[in-house]
């Protein structure tokens, strides 16, 4: 009995004595741990990782970069949403500290009320967000030699934006000269501030152009100039309307001088609206067809591509929703993934775009980067003002895909041989001479981007604003302005920040839903073509009964036509039937497709977890027997 106590009482202490070192080793693990960058990124897209692009331009820093995080999280009252992403953002500086090597070193400021450090982040530009509990500060500032860049507020809805905004912002002060950019443009791209119309508000500078200007030394070119700077880094066109034959020949000696230039053309651009509605009604398509031709390419401004396996949901002026056709939404297949500009991007949304077709054999390189589904087809650009009915009729799929954007690459030759245009009379150009000798073709290899959409760039059709707390927030809602950033930065050969965007996207369409969507739709068409067609076919049949009749049976209905009439009533009804039929399948797919996927969300995870535990239970039951 008492070698039994004894026995308790060593196994007690030996346990005891386990379990002492037990904790000991964790809580010394944790502290090992809690200095260690070690991480594991479990996202699908490496969401909290740093990109390899990123990781480049850290390792090519000359001058070393300080970044002070203005957080206050000493305050109660912060919102669940900033206090999440701003746990976020500092996992993010982490990083960089961690791969900055020194050269990027991080401070964390809590500016408290009445506080210096409050009065540094007023200082700086800081801007807190007002809630009932007090001000929240959230925003960075970056420190380099004599320079300094600040983001005011950390806006949580351009998360999947926060490693291009840091990582260009740190690149960008690594030297104190920017590139240069020339935009010409017949949109007010650059805000009417001073020149609105009578009634009207001054608009505000498009977002692309103030995203530019971060970057970018942006100045605006007169449509009246005689010569574009070949010093120029991009050149950017947009919407060319009404171009003058000389500006045509001084963007054609500019590219053939080596330039690079991104050009934005459109067969209907529902932006234009300098000159009132009337005017917007009459709108018609913009194109560069003499350099256009000279450089292996072209497009029909009068066609618009209507794409019916792309379309996009939008809301009509009867409050109800339909797909347009014609507000094309690129996504998947759409884009080409072997090119840089293109091979992150998820969505963009084209509203009335043309069709930019190569024209006979090309000595240079042509590449699509955006493309349209194959069952589309160029319709009138007018249409969009008809409506869908106009439209759908008489739409006969191409069978094949419409060049949405492309890439050309390559020596060009003038669309000019004969040299520079006359003048078309006083006031049509800038007094300013002509500079630089008349080019036939150009020595040096330039690349071009030309997209049939200009919408794309005016900010409805890409961001989204609002006021959180009296601060303005904006949220993309698609790649438009990714694509044109992308664009930019791979013509002014900067590639290293190009894998940095379009990361972590928080849109997940289901994209096998809308494929059961767009096929039940095709079939929906079809119908509803066919519908028409018998509906114009019995109308016409009228008429001719109408005109077979004499004067005195005007107001009669003959038996004749009594008889069409319910025929066509018939067939009416048939179709009708057979639609709600297809109406009634395509719900019947969605829902099975749902119920499935709720059904692997909710019970696979649990499933798979009682398996492994049963399995495990067996083996150690087994494992026991055997001994």
């Amino acid at each position: 009995m008492a070698m039994g106590k004894g026995y308790d009482y060593r196994k007690a202490l030996v346990s005891v004595t386990g379990l002492a070192t037990l904790f000991l080793v964790l809580v010394f693990v944790n502290i090992i741990a809690s200095y260690a960058t070690i991480r594991w990124d479990a996202t699908e897209d490496n969401a909290y990782s740093l990109s390899d692009g990123t990781r480049q331009i850290l390792d090519t820093m000359t001058e070393p970069v300080t970044i002070k995080f203005f957080y206050s999280r000493s305050n109660p009252d912060i919102p669940a949403e900033i206090k999440v992403y701003a746990k976020h953002v500092e996992d993010f500086l982490s990083e960089y500290r961690h791969v900055g090597k020194g050269r990027i070193k991080v401070e964390g400021v809590d500016p408290k009320p009445d506080s210096d450090e409050e009065e540094w982040a007023q200082k700086y530009g800081v801007e807190p967000m007002r809630t009932p509990g007090g001000k929240v500060y959230c925003g960075l500032v970056f420190l380099s030699a004599d320079q300094e860049e600040v983001i005011p507020w950390l806006d949580p809805a351009k998360e999947q934006m926060l490693e291009y905004d840091l990582t260009s912002i740190i690149q960008g002060l690594q030297t104190t000269e920017k590139k240069g950019a020339g935009i010409i443009s017949s949109l007010p791209v650059f805000g009417t501030k001073g020149r609105a119309m009578p009634g009207q508000a001054p608009g505000e500078e498009w977002l692309f152009v103030t995203e530019m200007k971060k970057i970018y030394d942006v100045q605006a070119i007169s449509p009246l100039v005689q010569t574009i700077d070949p010093s120029l880094d991009l050149l950017m066109v947009v919407y060319p309307k009404n171009i003058s034959p000389r500006l045509e020949y001084a963007i054609d000696q500019y590219v053939l001088s080596g330039g690079n230039a991104i050009i934005f053309v459109d067969p209907l651009c529902v932006s234009d609206r300098e000159q009132g509605q009337q005017q917007f009604m009459r709108s018609s398509g913009t194109s560069l067809d003499r350099v256009f031709k000279a450089w292996g390419i072209s497009m029909d401004p009068a066609k618009a591509v209507a794409d019916f396996g792309q379309p996009t949901r939008v809301r009509t002026g009867s409050n109800s929703t339909e797909d347009n056709p014609l507000m094309i939404s690129a996504r998947g297949d759409a884009f080409n993934r072997k090119d840089v500009v293109t091979a992150g991007l998820e969505s963009m949304l084209f509203p009335v775009a043309g069709a930019i077709e190569k024209t006979g054999d090309m000595d240079h390189e042509f590449e699509p980067l955006v493309d349209s589904s194959t069952n589309a087809a160029l319709t009138d650009a007018f249409n969009a003002f008809l409506g869908m009915e106009a439209v759908k009729k008489g739409f006969v799929s191409a069978g094949k895909s419409f060049n949405l954007a492309v890439r050309l690459r390559g020596k060009f030759k003038t669309a000019f041989p004969e040299g520079r245009p006359e003048s078309e009379g006083p006031g049509t150009e800038s007094p300013e001479a002509p500079k630089g000798p008349h080019l036939k073709e150009a020595k040096t290899v330039s690349t071009l981007i030309v997209v049939s959409d200009a919408d794309m760039l005016a900010d409805q059709f890409y961001v989204q604003r609002s006021n959180f707390f009296g601060l303005p927030i904006s949220e993309m809602f698609n790649d438009n302005l990714n694509f044109f950033s992308n664009a930019a930065e791979i013509l002014t050969g900067s590639d290293e920040l190009i894998g940095l965007r379009s990361r972590g996207k928080l849109e997940r369409p289901f994209t096998a839903v809308l494929e059961l969507k767009r096929e039940a739709q095709e079939r929906w068409l079809s119908k509803e073509n066919e519908l028409v067609q018998q509906i114009e076919e019995t109308n016409q049949k009228l008429r001719q009964l109408e005109q077979q009749k004499d004067g005195s049976q005007k107001m009669i209905i003959s038996p004749e036509q009594e008889a069409e009439v319910a025929r066509f009533k018939e067939k009416r009804q048939k179709i009708n039937r057979q639609l709600k039929e297809v109406r009634k399948n395509l719900r019947a797919d969605i829902e099975t497709l749902g119920a499935t996927l709720k059904g692997i969300n909710i019970f696979l995870m649990p499933f798979l977890v009682s398996i492994i535990g049963i399995a495990f239970a067996i083996y150690k039951q087994r494992k026991i027997r055997r001994k």
